[in-house]
This record gives C-alpha cells, sequence and structure tokens, in this order.
C-alpha cells in the first residue's frame, strides 16, 4: 500500500534530517518533490495544491525555525497536514429499529460482492446477527458468488430468481425482521458505467428499505477515475460512506488521498486482499503514518491478537525468555505470524529503522524463505525438532533431501535458531540493554 509514495517521500525526509538548520531554498526544494510525489501517486491536482500551499506556510514559519529539529518538525508536519487532507474517522452508523440495512452500490467490478462478505464477517465478529441479500439479478454468477460467501462465512443469503431488485430487497426486510436479524446487507447490481436505469433502480431500491448506511465500494487501483465516479453516484443517492478496495495494490492509490476532500463522503473501510478478514476500518492517522513510513503499530497489534492463540502465546513467550523454546514452537509462531495477512502488509506496519529494513526485502522473498524454513522443519522428527543439539551430519542431509533443499539451507536454519535462543537467554539477563534500536 502506497509503496512508492512512501519511498519517494522518505527520500526527501531523509535529506532534511540531515540538515541542521533549513534555509527558504531547501524548504522550496522539499516541499517542490512532496508535490510531484503525491502527483505521481494520483493524488488529485486540487487537493494537491492546497495541501503544498499549508505545508509550505507552516515549513518557513516559526515553529520549524525554533525547533531543535527542523527535519523533524517538517515531517511532523506533513504528517498533520496528510490527517487533515485525509479526513476525520467515520464509523458505521448503526442505529435504530432492527434490522438496520446497509446498502453496497457501484459500478460493476469495484468489487461490491466481496466487500459484502467481508462486511458480513466483521459485524459478525463484533456480535451482530447478519443476513446477506444478493439484489444483482444481472451479473453471470453474481448470486451464486454472494451464496459461496454466504456458505463459508455460516451467514443466510436471501436471493430469488425472476423478482426485480427493489421488490426482493423489500422482501428480504420483511424476512429479516420476522428472523430476528440485527443488520441486513443489500449487494446491488452494477453497470459498466453510470447511467440513469442504474440510479433509478438504487432509488426504488432505498425508497423500499430505508439504509442506515449506503456505501458505494470503489476500487483504488483506477485512481483519479474513482473521483467522478463517487461525484455521480453521491448526487444520484444518497452515500453516506464508501469503500476503497482493492488497497493491497500499489498502483497509485492517490483517490484514498484524494476522495474525501473532492466529493466530501467520509471513507469508512480499506479492502486490503482478497481474503474474508482483509478489511480494514478506515483510520486517517494511522493511514497517514504508513504512507510516511511510520508504521501502524495499533494496526498490527489488533492483526496479532486476531492470529495468536493468547494462551499458547504466553506459554512460547515464558519458554523463549528461558531458553526453552524449540524449533516446533518457532514454526508455530511462524504459521500464526502468516495468518496476520500477507507479509507485504505486515512489513508496513512495522515503524522505524526495522520497518525501514524490512521493506528492503521483497516480500516474495520473506514468503519464499519462511516456505523453506517450514519445510525444513517439517522434514524432521520430533526428537530433532526438541533437541536440535543432536542433528549431525547424516540426519542433515537426510532433512535436506527430504525438504527439497540444501544442506547449506539446514545448517543456515539451525545457526539462526541458536543464536535466536542465545538473543532471548541475553534479553532475559540484561532486561534488554544493548540490544539494538529498532524502533528509533
Amino acid at each position: 500500500m502506497f509503496e512508492t509514495l512512501t519511498g519517494r517521500l522518505n527520500q526527501v525526509f531523509d535529506q532534511l534530517r540531515r540538515r541542521g538548520k533549513l534555509s527558504a531554498a531547501d524548504v522550496d526544494a522539499a516541499v517542490r518533490e512532496v508535490r510531484l510525489a503525491l502527483l505521481e501517486a494520483d493524488v488529485h491536482y486540487s487537493v494537491v495544491k492546497d495541501f503544498v500551499a499549508r505545508l509550505r506556510e507552516r515549513a518557513v514559519g516559526a515553529e520549524v525555525n525554533k525547533a531543535l529539529n527542523p527535519g523533524q518538525q517538517v515531517v511532523k508536519i506533513v504528517h498533520e497536514e496528510l490527517i487533515a487532507t485525509l479526513g476525520d474517522p467515520a464509523p458505521l452508523q448503526l442505529s435504530g429499529p432492527k434490522p438496520r440495512v446497509i446498502l453496497l452500490v457501484g459500478l460493476q467490478g469495484s468489487g461490491k460482492t466481496t466487500a459484502a462478505g467481508k462486511l458480513a464477517r466483521l459485524l459478525r465478529s463484533r456480535g451482530e446477527r447478519v443476513m446477506l441479500v444478493a439484489g444483482d439479478p444481472y451479473r453471470p454468477a453474481a448470486v451464486q458468488q454472494l451464496q459461496s460467501l454466504g456458505e463459508r462465512l455460516d451467514v443466510p443469503v436471501f436471493a430469488q430468481e425472476g423478482v426485480p431488485p427493489p421488490k426482493l430487497a423489500a422482501k428480504a426486510l420483511s424476512k429479516a425482521q420476522k428472523g430476528g436479524y440485527s443488520v441486513m446487507i443489500v449487494d446491488t447490481a452494477g453497470r459498466s458505467q453510470l447511467d440513469d436505469a442504474l440510479m433509478d433502480e438504487l432509488r426504488a431500491i432505498t425508497a423500499k428499505i430505508s439504509p442506515v448506511e449506503t456505501l458505494l465500494v470503489v476500487d483504488a487501483m483506477i485512481g483519479q477515475e474513482a473521483l467522478p465516479i463517487a461525484e455521480g453516484f453521491r448526487d444520484a443517492v444518497s452515500l453516506s460512506g464508501l469503500i476503497l478496495s482493492k488497497m493491497d495494490g500499489d498502483a497509485r492509490g492517490g483517490a484514498a488521498i484524494s476522495i474525501r476532500s473532492v466529493t466530501g463522503v467520509p471513507v469508512k473501510f480499506l479492502g486490503t486482499g482478497e481474503k474474508l478478514d482483509a478489511l480494514e476500518t478506515y483510520d486517517p492517522g494511522r493511514l497517514a503514518s504508513r504512507i510516511l513510513g511510520m508504521g501502524d503499530v495499533i494496526g498490527l497489534i489488533e492483526k496479532a491478537e486476531a492470529a495468536f492463540d493468547a494462551k499458547s502465546a504466553g506459554k512460547q513467550a515464558e519458554r523463549m525468555l528461558k531458553g526453552q523454546f524449540t524449533l516446533e514452537d518457532w514454526m508455530e509462531q511462524m504459521r500464526q505470524v502468516r495468518q496476520m495477512g500477507p507479509l507485504g502488509q505486515i512489513m508496513d506496519m512495522l515503524p522505524g529503522q526495522l520497518g525501514q529494513a524490512a521493506r528492503n526485502v521483497p516480500p516474495q522473498d520473506m514468503e519464499r524463505q519462511l516456505k523453506r524454513t517450514e519445510a525444513i522443519i517439517s522434514s524432521m522428527t520430533v526428537q530433532e525438532r526438541r533437541n536440535p543439539d543432536i542433528l549431525n551430519a547424516s540426519r542433515r542431509r537426510r532433512i535436506a533431501r527430504g525438504s527439497g533443499t540444501q544442506v547449506q539451507d539446514v545448517n543456515r536454519l539451525v545457526k539462526q535458531f541458536r543464536e535466536t535462543r542465545r538473543l532471548f537467554k541475553q534479553l532475559q539477563k540484561t532486561g534488554g540493554r544493548g540490544l539494538p534500536r529498532l524502533f528509533g
């Protein structure tokens, strides 16, 4: 997410941090580079113009001139102005009589059906009783796709062939009321472009079910094209929020920065992958930090809490600090890390020097290394995993053959494991003193 933009901005900030004092020429050069970086990321030109004007006004002012570290102060200003541009958090408004209806709208291919499944999963995890409604009778297999998602989530899907979408929505609402559902999510039809027929149908559906939220799903990878699409839907139906899908790509993505300022419609969720758990609540402060390479520690903790078994993790941590953990523990931790999501997204959330170092390694290389490590450990016997000290030359050759790797790979893994175990023993003895600063 924003990999290219993050890299460009960090180049600018690195130059600023090296200077003890900033001249007007330094500020002008930095502002010019920030402007180019935002335009290349496909941020709308009017948003860029306002952003850099505010940035320059503050960067040449007293708050920078009097700062002990002017370069860091400029980074702080960029962070604050980026948050202001991204807008305020806008949580779902699920109030009123049940079921509360959420209507998803958008063009074909924007990811509405997948977003419906993701939203159903999220709301169910919050204790809501959810029903999905298949309101797209036109796209081939749209109903079957939603039904498949419903089966995976164990969420009921209301669908009826040959029934016009407005009438279908009304029938679904009646069933949801009788069934005691607290939330009803309606997946609607899209078109390849904005047209009157699409808007008339959406207005008719809205009149039948009175949604508390009407969310437009927009493909973030289409760049500035997302802005007229959002404006077209906003002018035709009463939009309450946006879901930006496909934010895991690095195809510029400037729509996420521009869309609130240009349309006035708040962003509520970001789709960050294909899996049903890849839906993030929109948080401008955390997103700004990730864009600037500052990481997202809160988001990282939330992913870890969702993926890790607290009781098991606590026991593993205790064994680690005593230097007693085994290769079995190590493999289990790797599996849990992979459950947190794509490694590239996890690396984006790491702060400071650790995050910068991790981002220098391609995520696919990390994935390959994790798979290789798991294959090597899986090729060991239980006794070997629990006591790697018994791994002599013949055992290592057998493990290499079984895992499809080289003996050198096995040797390297065993060495890394021993160094990690020794590091944790040192951590317990010193309380962390003498370890490198990773988050500075």
